[in-house]
């Protein structure tokens, strides 16, 4: 690919920034999101995401010569490029089924400035066919050209790990695929441009769709199996830890461990494919239950606390609880779908008290999201909780002081077992 052509990514969250910084330091790059806030914080060098550091935004914000970000929330920018990325989010409605709308509107966009010759790349997760069967017809019919005779498509699913330093962008071997075998081999060469961990072409994008779609559903269903466990040994006693390790020694073991699962990632690609999966009139099985199982576990953490609670003699109507952690994981800002709120609600359903406290999450953004009020200061944390609940291990929490917040018959349940055995009455 020529260095000298204009990538435009669209969408400038988790996944979007750090591509479009990477894209940049060899490559021409509009950046644009429709959030003139976000476009304002990132031209001054702040990503409240985290996933890209002020000096390494900084860098690229020079635009000159023949690399360089340019930041943007005007439609009509867009049209200066060639090839357009789109990275807006994929989530699913209140009845878990696919919301496409902020990729819809991303084809809309994207359509009114499309031009002949021109390459527009998914990143976002579907299930298999919505590139070629519902974002296509839409930039057809704004742009009025033919897809691959007036402009083409690819697939390149977007492996993005929030939070996580070590598995970074170019670290992740991408997967890519393009609407002809040309323009496969010219999106791969783009991607294998920067991704020092190399790319794999796939022979279609289907099968990048149907590829990236089962990463997550295969996850998903591993955690709810290990969350299954977790259920069972605490009736029976045992510490699912101990199990899970003893049985870790075997080298084919798959060592996943129990805990929520939420993000916008895992808690939601299954229900993608189950959706397609149903169009073709199959029902999914084991997909769907595992989903069943992972969305319980927020309420079952509460319910198993109150039981400890109502042992130690506790009036449940009148006590109040602390859970540390409110972002779908640790350390990490990114609260979407975060499963903490499932704790929270079922606390509030036994009339307790719930307060929250995380460093690491936006109060702004929890309070637009979940309508709850975070504890911002750590000195107006009540000293004499009932319960703590440890929901999230961010590494503040792994030597925060209970004692200090706990009153004299307090239960402490670890939801993610970082504590240490002695210091916790319950986990899973």
């Amino acid at each position: 690919m020529s260095d000298s052509k204009k990538i435009a990514i669209i969408g400038l969250g988790y996944v979007g920034l750090p591509l479009a910084v990477t894209f940049a330091k060899k490559y021409q790059v509009i950046g644009f999101d429709i959030d003139y806030n976000r476009v304002q914080a990132l031209s001054n060098g702040q990503d409240d995401t985290l996933e890209v550091s002020s000096l390494d935004l900084k860098k690229v914000l020079n635009y000159s010569g023949n690399k360089g970000l340019w930041l943007t929330e005007k439609h009509a920018d867009l049209i200066e490029a060639s090839i357009y990325i789109v990275t807006v989010p994929t989530p699913t409605t209140q009845d878990n089924k696919p919301d496409f709308t902020p990729l819809l509107k991303a084809c809309e966009t994207v359509g009114k400035v499309l031009k002949s010759g021109d390459i527009v790349i998914f990143e976002s997760t579907v299930y298999p066919g919505v590139t070629e069967d519902i974002c296509v017809p839409v930039l057809e019919e704004q742009s009025g050209l033919e897809f691959n005779h007036g402009f083409y498509a690819g697939y390149s699913p977007e492996r993005i790990n929030p939070g996580d330093k070590k598995h970074t962008l170019t670290k992740i071997l991408k997967v890519t695929s393009g609407s002809t075998p040309e323009i496969a081999q010219e999106i791969d060469a783009l991607y294998r441009s920067i991704i020092v961990a190399g790319t794999y072409l796939a022979p279609s994008i289907k099968v990048a769709e149907a590829a990236k779609v089962i990463e997550n559903s295969q996850r998903d269903i591993n955690i709810a199996f290990v969350n299954e466990l977790s259920k069972i040994f605490r009736r029976l006693d045992l510490d699912t830890q101990a199990v899970l390790e003893a049985a870790g020694t075997k080298w084919n073991f798959l060592k996943f461990t129990p805990g929520l699962v939420g993000g916008h990632c895992i808690g939601v690609d299954p229900y993608y494919l189950a959706e397609k999966a149903m169009q073709v009139g199959y029902t999914p099985e084991i997909i769907l239950a595992g989903r069943r199982m992972n969305d319980s576990m927020g309420a079952y953490v509460a319910q198993e606390t109150v039981k400890l609670m109502v042992a130690k003699g506790t009036v449940i109507n009148k006590a109040s609880v602390l859970i540390l952690g409110m972002t779908f994981k640790e350390n990490c800002p990114d609260i979407r779908n975060s499963r903490v709120i499932d704790i929270i609600n079922e606390f509030k359903s036994f009339s307790l008290k719930v307060d929250v406290y995380d460093p690491w999450a936006s109060g702004e953004a929890v309070k637009k999201e979940y309508d709850l009020e975070l504890i911002t200061d750590l000195g107006l944390l009540n000293k004499n909780y009932d319960a703590v609940v440890l929901a999230v291990a961010h590494h503040e929490f792994l030597a925060f002081d209970l004692d200090a917040v706990k009153g004299e018959k307090a239960v402490v349940f670890d939801v993610k077992s970082q504590l240490k055995r002695n210091q916790a009455d319950g986990r899973l």
